[in-house]
């Protein structure tokens, strides 16, 4: 089984005796799992879709971009992301993938 989070030890390393606060360290284990899965996927979705803005590749990086906001967009639902930063993660590689597009002037 998972190591017990360390929060949840005490100065000895030893788990508590009430009953609840050891089920809140099994569920607190678990869930934390769960979310550094989650935290790791979109993580990896917005690296994947900034190298494919990198490359240059317009289409590549707009599946790319498509494929991040849903994991963004999964990972915000279940609240392990915020709301706000899982906006401003996906209106910044939009805007990225939208330089691309954008012929630049250029300096005078």
């Amino acid at each position: 089984m998972l190591e017990c989070a360390p929060f949840f030890r005490t100065g000895t390393g030893s788990m508590a005796n009430i009953q609840s606060s050891r089920k809140r360290a099994r569920q607190a284990t678990r869930r934390r799992a769960r979310n550094m899965s989650l935290r790791t996927a979109a993580r990896t979705a917005i690296t994947e879709a900034k190298k494919a803005i990198a490359a240059g590749d317009q289409a590549a990086a707009a599946r790319a971009l498509e494929r991040s906001r849903a994991v963004i967009d999964r990972v915000a639902a279940k609240g392990v992301l915020h709301r706000n930063a899982a906006a401003r993660h996906k209106s910044r590689l939009a805007q990225a993938l939208k330089a691309m597009s954008t012929p630049r002037a250029l300096p005078h």
